[in-house]
């Protein structure tokens, strides 16, 4: 624990204080979380539509400009990783239990429930659903990471800063960066971080007791979840104490694996022409719609506008707060990539697979639910993949082959935010010692409970909205960092090549 800096001390001390309120006062805490939320989101809908598409922009300058071919690291620097590892790593610390929790949920509920139009249950319905979907877990999400993880490997292996978000502040802020103000960001990245892990690891806990619930009558309550969580907890210490080169790239290749399989089994058992269908159709859509679903907010219309707050503001807002903790893990396994491959790998690779997968277990629930065979939208969205998958051969074996990749996603997640809490909480060490990983992986286990007990899943997404309201500031000042340093050193190198072809002796042309 000698490398432990203020921030672990001023953030662990918040964080029981946190824990604490919500074990005493549980209604309370939950009143006053839903209370902020809704201010929120009525306040701050416009700000969130309008900088998060703004991140997008800026990726995709990043991408294509002559500022792509600097790599993240030193000119002799190798990845660490290969590319298909690579891929899986961020695709499970960046999308981890949400995808699975939502990939049937989200289609049918915009389906069936309450379509983004206000029109449920018709063929336009059937295609709504799906591009907003694609919306929510697309190009937009992974802006946000790359960004954050962009700015913070640029700074780490271009320039030898420390792995913190305070360090990349440092072309705009100076001395400040390192001194007291500096300390506060960090903390605030490290609140945020926790709490976009904890709700994630909540969410995890909520569909394994849902699954096991479907398919084996378990009770669905707090006590259960508490058992889960209880559980999943020692299996994740377990991983982190193994290291990172151990532990989570195993894990997150296991996590390949798993899903694929998976989603195979559900695309080749489900509906398959139905689905390939689809997945074309709305990819089309999606594309031919993405700026005005990157600005919708229904300013006029009262009931779209309680639909946008709570699925598109929820997102965005829960991608800002995973941000720091994404951001910073992706970066710590980019080493030796060029911005260009960062950027383009970071926004399309991951973007990709979810889409497919949206399309597979959202299609199929879908034409379920279309056929009159099963109706998905009247199960709990904890509950509606089992319900999904009950409909299939073999479905008790599929459904614990869902249930085990929950589990590992859930290990993945938490293994990787133990490990990066680590980092930002020790002056950005790359190998944080095991007793420090030990009591980020019990903080973020206590405050899952405290969430889960003091309201449920409405509590995991009121204090998610919460916690990512500071942290979209400091996230605009890295990107004018990192655009104000990569601008500077574009110059140099410009002025280096111009330098060198002068100092060249002329070409003999006889």
């Amino acid at each position: 624990m000698k490398q432990t800096t203020s921030v672990f001390y001023v953030s662990a001390i918040i964080l029981l204080l946190f824990v604490i309120v919500g074990v005493v006062a549980p209604q309370s805490f939950e009143n006053v979380t839903a209370n902020t939320e809704g201010f929120i989101t009525n306040t701050f809908g416009w700000y969130y539509l309008i900088i998060v598409t703004a991140f997008v922009a800026i990726c995709l300058y990043l991408m294509v400009s002559p500022v792509g071919k600097i790599k993240l690291g030193k000119p002799e620097d190798k990845p660490e990783f290969s590319r298909p590892t690579w891929v899986a790593m961020l695709f499970s610390a960046g999308v981890g239990i949400g995808l699975v929790f939502y990939g049937t949920a989200e289609p049918i509920s915009h389906y069936a429930l309450q379509s983004p139009t206000g029109e449920t249950g018709t063929s336009a319905a059937v295609r709504d659903a799906m591009q907003y979907t694609f919306f929510h877990w697309g190009i937009h999400a992974w802006a946000v990471y790359g960004l954050v993880g962009l700015s913070l490997a640029y700074f780490m292996f271009r320039h030898g800063n420390p792995g913190l978000i305070s360090a990349t502040l440092k072309p705009i802020l100076g001395k400040y960066a390192t001194g007291k103000f500096g300390k506060a960001i960090d903390i605030v990245a490290v609140l945020a971080t926790v709490i976009g892990v904890s709700t994630s690891l909540g969410f995890g806990a909520v569909q394994i007791n849902g699954g096991l619930s479907f398919l084996y009558g378990m009770p669905s309550s707090f006590v259960s979840q508490f058992i889960i969580i209880i559980i999943v907890t020692v299996l994740f210490l377990g991983s982190a104490l193994s290291g990172l080169d151990k532990g989570i790239r195993i894990l997150s290749n296991v996590n390949m694996i798993l899903a694929g399989a998976l989603l195979l089994l559900v695309f080749i058992l489900g509906p398959t022409l139905f689905t390939l269908n689809l997945f074309t159709d709305t990819i089309g859509k999606y594309l031919q719609n993405f700026i005005n679903m990157s600005f919708r907010l229904a300013p006029l219309n009262s009931e779209n506008r309680e639909w946008i707050n709570t699925w598109t503001i929820f997102y965005w807002a829960w991608w800002i707060a995973w941000s720091p903790f994404v951001g910073i893990f992706i970066a710590r396994v980019s080493k030796g990539r060029t911005i260009r491959e960062f950027v383009a790998y970071v926004l399309l690779a991951p973007s990709i697979i979810s889409f497919i997968w949206f399309a597979v277990f959202g299609g199929s629930a879908i034409a379920l639910e279309r056929s009159g065979t099963k109706l998905i939208s009247a199960l709990t969205t904890e509950q509606s993949l089992f319900g999904m998958l009950s409909t299939f051969p073999f479905a008790s074996a599929i459904s614990l082959l869902a249930i085990g990749l929950i589990a590992i996603f859930f290990i993945t997640s938490a293994d990787s935010g133990t490990f990066v809490l680590g980092m930002m909480t020790t002056n950005g060490s790359q190998n944080p010692s095991n007793l420090l990983k030990v009591i980020w992986g019990l903080l973020l286990t206590a405050i899952a409970l405290v969430l889960l007990y003091s309201g449920g899943l409405q509590a995991l997404q009121n204090t998610m909205i919460v916690a990512a309201l500071p942290f979209s500031f400091v996230i605009i000042m890295m990107a004018v960092s990192l655009l104000k340093s990569l601008n500077q050193e574009s110059n140099q190198l410009a002025r280096q090549r111009r330098a060198n072809q002068q100092q060249q002796p002329p070409v003999n042309k006889k």
